[in-house]
């Protein structure tokens, strides 16, 4: 099977938004009146990104929520994407499994493939997703005030507690690990929340490499700091509810939570004055808020217990070349 024929078989479809479709050089993408293109990339790298075993089916749904992700931090409507691949083969099997997870998802937040690339190589892939948001309407980094409330969608932790299992760095139950794992290869981008926030949340990002690190990109960006309270962060790793997590390290839980990455949920602030039009966001979308800290005048995060003493920063989130 050559390369055009692995893309007529499995990747090619019609297309409603590009008036080229699939297979020219280039593909044709008109924004609607009034609306700003947002655009994101990120690439998936085997061994880096996702273990080798990893169902195919799967990583075709998280290779394109990682980037939709980002259209949910920035209040985007999903739009079209593009899929740049290489294979170390031209497996049918492995493409029609990938293809299912790929387009199961696209389907369900009606995008579009309308273009791309493949080529022989390591296993990789990189996807570049367009969405739209009304002109000026978009959330960012910048635009956290002190005094905002800060909040985060779902749970944290999960991922970073299937990695750590899978890495053999401690044990689960093969329920646990199952749940855990599920949100590490198949995670939910919040698209629904981040259209939602438009006007209620004064910055925004998604969770891909660890609550602090970024969160602390708002903060870099709104010149801040944040203050956040350490058991309501705490009780955000879902599975810490099971008996095992009891017995887990309280370091090792506040790892996951703080640190972990790959949770690829909302963190985002909005002012104080706003939290009923918050929740009524998350409701609209379906989607559980948790209110976490406050952001203050003072630089840098501060993470406070009930009694007011501040934990010691011992995380680092992740960094590729770090």
């Amino acid at each position: 099977m050559g390369e055009f024929e692995l893309i007529r078989r499995f990747f090619q479809r019609p297309t409603r938004r590009s008036a080229l479709g699939i297979g020219d050089d280039c593909a044709l993408l008109a924004p609607t009146p009034g609306m700003q293109m947002a655009i994101s990339t990120d690439m998936l790298v085997e061994g880096k990104h996702f273990f080798a075993d990893v169902h195919p089916q799967l990583l075709g749904h998280k290779a394109l929520a990682v980037n939709l992700s980002d259209l949910a931090a920035c209040g985007a409507k999903p739009l079209a994407f593009t899929l740049a691949l290489s294979l170390p083969r031209a497996d049918a099997a492995w493409c029609q499994a990938f293809a299912e997870g790929l387009f199961a998802l696209a389907d369900a937040h009606d995008c579009e493939l309308i273009g791309g690339d493949t080529t022989q190589g390591p296993l990789n892939i990189c996807i570049t997703v367009f969405g739209e948001v009304p002109t000026d309407a978009a959330l960012l980094r910048k635009g956290a005030k002190v005094g905002d409330d800060i909040w985060v969608s779902g749970s944290l932790g999960d991922a970073r507690l299937a990695l750590d299992a899978l890495l053999r760095q401690h044990a689960l139950p093969p329920a646990v690990l199952a749940q855990a794992r599920q949100r590490l290869e198949q995670p939910t981008p919040r698209v629904a929340l981040g259209m939602a926030l438009r006007g209620v949340a004064s910055s925004a990002l998604d969770v891909s490499d660890g609550l602090l690190g970024d969160l602390g990109h708002i903060l870099e960006a709104s010149g801040v700091g944040a203050r956040i309270d350490a058991n309501i962060t705490r009780s955000l790793l879902r599975a810490r509810k099971h008996p095992l997590m009891a017995a887990l390290a309280m370091s090792r839980i506040d790892a996951c939570t703080l640190a972990g990455g790959d949770d690829y949920e909302l963190c985002f602030t909005a002012a104080s004055a706003a939290q009923a039009e918050v929740l009524h966001a998350a409701q609209q979308a379906q989607t559980p808020v948790t209110c976490i800290g406050r952001i203050e005048a003072e630089p840098g995060v501060r993470i406070m217990t009930p009694n007011g003493q501040q934990l010691p920063l011992r995380f680092a989130s992740f960094d590729h070349f770090a």
